[in-house]
């Protein structure tokens, strides 16, 4: 009979102890067995793996980053030349990043500064100092030469293949920074919270060693970085008042060369919900990165999305001092709440009657009032700081913000009237200016009289502004056939290039209105050219297009007929009119000759486009044909009034016209209409 015998167990091996440095970073739940050197400021993130067999050493050098799920291990035995001269199962160079979930398996070298993507493979092979390795590759018994790139998804094991690989470029080192900077931010939330768990520690030690015999302790600063970057007033004020809307405030950052490429890196968020506290941890990421762009995010945790973006900290920039705990920009609803208003009349801060019937006006037609605030620095980028909405009556509402005016002294005030059925913002005037109070613009009074439908009708009796009794009559005629009005403005040196800037929109489709809003936007952008523009909102183009103001001189309603027939514009709403209804047949022209209106009128019956080309005298001998604007209407009250516009903008050339099938993309008729 067979005697069974259970086995000896076998000698169990001494592993060796990690040496990690004190600078370095590893997570908890990061593993790491045996013999391991860890560099100085080396982040090992969690779920990692790292196991060093026996006389099987590994290294991982200076401020190398190994994220998260990444396993490093080694062949008994097989090692590699390190840059200490001495032999390693694995060597990973300073400043170099190995990516989530990527392998790494001795013999393996992996040079500085290089980068090993998400789920890549390194097996028995050397990847030169600076090469960049995209995700998903396999590298394996080959030297990877320095600086050299690996797409994604690549496979080498032959050197031949690995000689082949092309170098690194700008972009690529770029995306892998970016990777790296992007991880290495996911670790500062815990080493900073450590950071200030340390500095409490200290600091309650400090009071306990510094007692003296009477059992009194000696006053300790808690404010130990002397000139420290503080907050300013401004910003002490935003972050209060969006703690007390219930937003959340995030945090980003980014250094000039990021901020050029509007690269922001998160910071984290704001934990506290206290005013105090939450400026408190404010001002520590502020020293954190001192020398870069700070800026401060509200975030709507409901929404989930950004409500607001405010940079509060630009390199060589120190806010003025301020403080965390300071109270002084409290919003009018706290100063409220206390019984201690200010003075509005303390600094001469006093709303402008006309402003305060605008608040009336707005408050009784339904409108909601906001209000915003601006330095003269803001102001040119436009940057304005929310201050909160007007409630209550409109005596409550205008001593709140006279309140407001008070507190901004020196600053931009700006009044927004808010629609909120539509969630949008239908007037803008600014009440205050740095050198004190001022009242609404014409255009900001004439926008409220629009939108409360309060004021007058323009009729062309007023002063600088009022629209011509043509262009009432123009708008009129507009609006009786269903189109819409637009407007668009430009200034001298844009208006010689056509490079017009799109004004509000105008939805009303009531004459008061309209013309209450167009003699508000000829206000709001005097000394500049103003169109006027009819929108026909079912083929969704344009009908007219009628400067109604030019810089310098009185407001004369005259279409701009040429540019009109340029882009193929019906020159007038009368036109459009009898476009629509198909009266064309007695149209007459003092440029045409009838010959050539029949033989448009006769194209056009045929389906076929109109076309113009233009040619100097000496380009004609040689039939050297230009083409012209193209025109895109097939309705002969478009095409007259283009062919006009192109023979007077080439007065002295020669003007032929062009028959187009476009079936067959081919021309059917040229005739020569003008001659020099």
């Amino acid at each position: 009979m067979v005697v069974r015998k259970r086995a000896a167990p076998s000698p169990q091996r001494e592993l060796a102890e990690p040496k990690i440095h004190s600078t370095a970073y590893v997570h908890s739940f990061a593993n790491i067995i045996g013999d391991v050197t860890v560099g100085e400021g080396a982040t090992i993130a969690p779920g990692t793996s790292v196991r060093a067999d026996a006389e099987s050493p590994f290294y991982i050098g200076d401020h190398a980053n190994i994220q998260n799920g990444v396993i490093i291990q080694g062949l008994n035995g097989a090692t590699v030349v390190g840059d200490r001269q001495r032999e390693y199962a694995v060597w990973i160079g300073r400043n170099s990043c190995v990516a989530h979930l990527a392998l790494v398996h001795g013999p393996a070298y992996i040079g500085d500064d290089c980068f090993i993507g998400f789920r890549s493979t390194v097996f028995n092979a050397r990847v030169g100092q600076g090469s960049v390795v995209m995700m998903h590759t396999l590298i394996q018994d080959v030297e990877i030469p320095p600086g050299k790139y690996v797409p994604s998804g690549s496979v080498i094991t032959t050197q031949a293949e690995a000689d082949r690989l092309p170098d690194v470029r700008p972009v690529d080192r770029d995306f892998a920074q970016y990777l790296l900077d992007a991880n290495v931010t996911l670790q500062r939330g815990v080493s900073s919270s450590l950071h200030q768990r340390g500095e409490s520690s200290a600091r309650r030690q400090a009071v306990a060693a510094n007692r003296n015999g009477d059992g009194k302790d000696i006053a300790v600063s808690e404010d130990t970085s002397v000139g420290s970057m503080s907050l300013n007033n401004e910003v002490n004020g935003q972050v209060k008042r969006l703690l007390q809307q219930g937003y959340k405030i995030g945090i980003e950052h980014a250094n000039a060369r990021r901020f050029k490429t509007k690269s922001w890196l998160t910071a984290g968020t704001l934990s506290n919900t206290r005013a105090d506290r939450a400026l408190s941890e404010l001002e520590t990421v502020l020293r954190e990165h001192s020398g870069e762009y700070v800026r401060l995010i509200a975030i709507d945790p409901d929404a989930k999305r950004r409500v607001s973006e405010m940079i509060i900290q630009r390199p060589g920039e120190t806010p003025t001092a301020g403080g965390g705990q300071s109270s002084g920009t409290s919003s009018y609803r706290a100063s409220r709440g206390n019984g201690a208003r200010p003075a509005a009349s303390s600094n001469g801060a006093s709303l402008d009657a006309s402003a305060a019937d605008q608040v009336r006006s707005l408050l009784q037609s339904g409108y909601q009032i906001g209000v915003e605030r601006a330095s003269a620095r803001r102001f040119k980028t436009q940057s304005w700081l929310t201050v909160g909405t007007l409630s209550g009556s409109p005596q409550t509402a205008i001593s709140e913000l006279n309140e407001i005016l008070a507190e901004a002294a020196g600053d931009y005030v700006q009044l927004i009237g808010i629609d909120p059925n539509e969630k949008r913002r239908v007037v803008e005037a600014i009440v205050q200016r740095p050198n004190g109070v001022t009242p609404p613009s014409k255009g900001a009074v004439e926008k409220v009289a629009a939108v409360t439908g309060n004021g007058p009708v323009a009729r062309g009796s007023s002063g600088q502004g009022v629209l011509t009794g043509e262009t009432v009559e123009l708008v009129r005629s507009l609006l009786s056939q269903g189109c819409r009005i637009g407007t668009e403005h430009a200034t001298p040196r844009r208006f010689k290039t056509q490079s017009w800037k799109t004004c509000a929109p105008i939805e009303s489709k009531q004459l008061n209105q309209v013309l209450n809003q167009l003699e508000a936007c000829v206000a709001d952008h005097a000394g500049e050219y103003v169109q006027l523009i009819g929108i026909d909102p079912n083929e969704k183009r344009r009908v007219s297009e009628t400067i109604i103001q030019r810089p310098g001189s009185q407001n004369n309603g005259q279409a701009a007929a040429s540019r009109n027939g340029r882009k193929g514009f019906g020159a007038s709403a009368s036109q459009y009119q009898a476009q629509k209804n198909g009266g064309n047949r007695g149209l007459t022209s003092s440029q045409l000759e009838q010959d050539t209106l029949d033989q448009v009128r006769s194209l056009l019956a045929q389906g076929y486009r109109i076309g113009t080309e233009h040619a100097t005298p000496r380009r004609f001998k040689t039939q050297s044909w230009k083409s012209c604007s193209p025109i895109d209407s097939a309705q002969l009250t478009d095409v007259v009034p283009a062919l006009e516009a192109c023979m007077q903008d080439h007065r002295g050339e020669y003007v032929r016209l062009i028959g187009i099938d476009p079936n067959a993309k081919r021309r059917v008729l040229e005739t020569v209409i003008q001659r020099p």
